[in-house]
């Protein structure tokens, strides 16, 4: 089941409906990948973007690549998507098609590292502390890179145990449409499922080792 939603914040159901399709909700955020082909071309985008942010006071991370853009938005006093960032994904987009750009959504994603721990407060600073990152202002069990460089990273709970039983896995975070051919590929390569009983809000897979990592998706969350 899915969790209650504060007032303000959109899930990524909910933002499925209302016809923002150039755009994926990953996490807490929406965001998609824009096909430029060249440099200038994304520049001139870029350039575009940033009028339309200004204009709006709401303001997206943007990455500029020579043959992509790729454009993230959240709303950062709420740590969450809203109605803010669909009105600018919408305006976004039109700007883009009116440049002759298509969006590529299905292209992004995003890794997460969970790690399995009897005692989380015990190791929590020691990774703040090592990686330099900071409390998630969300998710007080989460350490976040303020820069976006690095990974989420949070703690499951486990039982005690020593090693080398598996620690660390990923979470990875991709589009709905992308989570099924990311899997079937997985398993083509000498995969195995572990468990699909929560998908398609995630699905866990392992190595021919044991070593897991989930395919997770918006669907069924509340962010």
């Amino acid at each position: 089941m899915s969790e209650d939603i504060p007032k303000g914040r959109l899930s990524g159901d909910e933002i499925a409906t209302m016809g923002v399709d150039d755009w994926r909700s990953i996490n807490l955020t929406l965001r998609t990948r824009f096909t430029t082909g060249d440099f200038v071309t994304g520049l001139r985008l870029v350039n575009a973007i940033g009028e339309a942010a200004e204009a709006a006071n709401h303001h997206p991370d943007v990455d500029l690549r020579y043959p992509y853009v790729d454009v993230v938005l959240s709303s950062h006093d709420v740590h969450a998507k809203t109605q803010r960032d669909v009105d600018l994904a919408r305006q976004i987009s039109e700007i883009a098609a009116g440049m002759g750009i298509s969006a590529d959504p299905g292209a992004m994603q995003e890794v997460e590292l969970g790690l399995d721990t009897w005692d989380a407060d015990e190791i929590r600073p020691f990774w703040a502390a090592v990686l330099g990152l900071e409390q998630s202002p969300r998710y007080e069990e989460d350490l976040n890179d303020p820069s976006g460089n690095l990974p989420t990273l949070w703690f499951q709970d486990a039982d005690q145990h020593d090693e080398p039983r598996q620690r660390f896995h990923l979470d990875l975070r991709v589009p709905p449409e992308l989570a099924e051919q990311r899997i079937e590929a997985a398993l083509a390569a000498g995969g195995v499922l572990v468990s699909d009983d929560q998908a398609p809000r995630f699905t866990v897979l392992a190595d021919a080792q044991g070593n897991k990592v989930c395919v997770c998706t918006h669907i069924g969350r509340s962010d």
